[in-house]
């Protein structure tokens, strides 16, 4: 993962946003090649889904990397959307970073996870991570390993938002 830190260092990200991102790359993992994800969604390099992406395609680590700095400017400015009303910690920032970069916008948008953080309750949301590790209705073991952590972190991040 050094080298992953390195990119996003010299991509220009910090804090919450490089912690995320490392955490994102280490949960994703890199495929240099597309593959079906356990939803049958065409994927490669840390986590990427396009429609334009194909069955076969091949990248370099270097496009992963690129690719990874772009999607995270992209789901960071989401998640910022969604929360502008409430002053993340930058644990938080992080962990929900990781949570909307697997689950997408949409599905953060009218989370019962968004809700509770958004009214004032920063403990009970990050608790809600626990609850997304489903995928077509199977429970994966890998999302319940990724939710740990990323609720690890956010309730870290919970316990000081009031000291900030």
């Amino acid at each position: 993962m050094a080298n992953v830190r390195q990119f996003l260092i010299a991509a220009g990200f910090s804090g919450a946003v490089l912690s995320g991102g490392v955490m994102i790359a280490t949960e994703e993992a890199l495929v240099t090649g597309s593959y079906l994800d356990p939803v049958d969604i065409i994927t490669a390099c840390y986590g990427h889904t396009s429609p334009t992406l194909t069955p076969g395609q091949t990248f370099t680590e270097e496009q992963c990397l690129a690719q990874l700095a772009k999607d995270l400017v992209r789901y960071n400015n989401q998640l910022m959307s969604l929360t502008r009303q409430v002053q993340l910690t930058d644990q938080e920032h992080a962990a929900y970073l990781s949570f909307i970069y697997n689950i997408g916008a949409g599905a953060f948008s009218t989370s019962t996870l968004r809700k509770k953080l958004l009214a004032g309750d920063r403990v009970e949301a990050c608790q809600q991570l626990s609850r997304w590790v489903y995928a077509k209705g199977k429970k994966l073991s890998g999302l319940v390993i990724r939710r740990e952590r990323e609720r690890n972190l956010c309730l870290q991040g919970s316990a000081h938002a009031d000291m900030d």
